[in-house]
């Protein structure tokens, strides 16, 4: 029986989880490695801090979604892995032995500024970000993705004052605009093309002539690897993600899977993309317990993208259609729900 290893529950391995669940896999034994047996779902957090969720509607509860899916639930992360010995060290210093392995553990943010790593706070993990931000009234928010759009819309929401960073635009011009449109009108002050040169103790922001001081700082400037990954003696990118074949398989270690975050792959990092890979994981893990030969992947340029604005308000884009209002929110909010539904799902 193959001792199947799944490091994180992002999107990918939580449909994976969930598929497993109403159709078990049979020759395989799967242990789910993930730091916490509640997590919460990233889509749905800019809801939680602007006060349209509670916290318990957010989260899915690991633990129990390994146990339907007949596999072992380990609350650790992964401090280093061995894709050659097929070894894999846990954070209680335990280690697991492996014959197949999924990554599906996320990423973290880049912090290469001067001063972000010690008077910044990261967006990742989202439970440490959820009681930071609580009571703090002046924020500043280091990157203008939709993370940290979403995030400075959701705080001034809550009537903290917001001013946002960003040294460039990652979104295409139509959606660019309509997000600036929304940032200014519920008055987050949104400073395009103004990057963050250092962060100091204060904390106090420097960005060319301008210091400005700040209760917290937030750090949303994009994915960066999982520092565990530079020694796994996996094959990886340019910047530092695991590349693999059009099964979702390293293309050094055959038998280690790479997905969401994890993998380096021509379409943007998202939960949309992510869902998809596990579309594909939940069927080669079929046919890896089957000896069977296994099926591609096939990345999509564009994806479903939905913005939550604060208040129950969103705006969504696919490719060069858009569309923003009150409808478009409960769109995204039946979604969520919908999602949270299948993960929390009771046999």
């Amino acid at each position: 029986m193959k001792r199947v290893l799944l490091v994180g529950a992002g999107h990918a391995h939580a449909w994976l989880l969930s598929a497993l669940a109403k159709e078990p896999v049979y020759g395989v034994r799967l242990t789910v490695v993930s730091p916490n047996a509640r997590q919460i779902y990233s889509a749905m957090l800019p809801g939680v801090i602007a006060g349209h969720y509670k916290r318990a509607e957010a989260e899915f509860d690991v633990a129990m979604l390994a146990e339907r899916a007949y596999a072992e639930f380990i609350p650790a992360t992964v401090t280093a892995f061995d894709a050659e010995q097929r070894v894999a060290t846990l954070s209680d210093g335990s280690k697991f032995t492996f014959d197949v392995a999924s990554l599906n553990a996320g990423s973290t943010v880049a912090n290469g500024v001067p001063g972000a790593r010690e008077y910044a706070v990261p967006v990742k993990p989202f439970e440490d970000l959820i009681e930071r931000v609580k009571r703090v009234g002046h924020i500043a928010i280091g990157g203008g993705g939709a993370a940290g759009t979403e995030l400075a819309m959701a705080l001034r929401h809550q009537g903290r004052e917001v001013t946002v960073y960003s040294d460039r635009s990652i979104f295409p011009e139509e959606l660019a605009r309509r997000v600036e449109r929304r940032l200014r009108r519920i008055g987050v002050d949104y400073r395009p093309g103004m990057r963050i040169d250092s962060i100091e103790r204060g904390p106090l922001v420097i960005a060319g002539t301008a210091r400005q001081e700040f209760d917290l700082v937030l750090w949303a400037t994009g994915p960066a690897p999982l520092s565990w990954l530079a020694s796994s003696g996996l094959r990886l990118d340019e910047t530092g993600f695991v590349r693999v074949d059009r099964a979702l398989r390293s293309v050094s270690h055959a038998y280690v899977f790479a997905s969401g975050d994890c993998a380096a792959l021509p379409e943007a990092k998202s939960g949309v993309h992510a869902v998809r890979h596990g579309m594909v994981l939940e069927r080669n893990l079929r046919h890896v317990a089957a000896g069977t030969a296994l099926e591609a992947y096939e990345p999509k340029p564009h994806a479903l993208l939905i913005m939550s604005c604060g208040g129950r308000y969103a705006i969504a884009a696919r490719g060069g259609w858009g569309a923003e209002g009150r409808l478009v929110w409960w769109w995204k909010n039946a979604i969520d729900r919908r999602w949270m539904r299948r993960l929390n799902a009771t046999k």
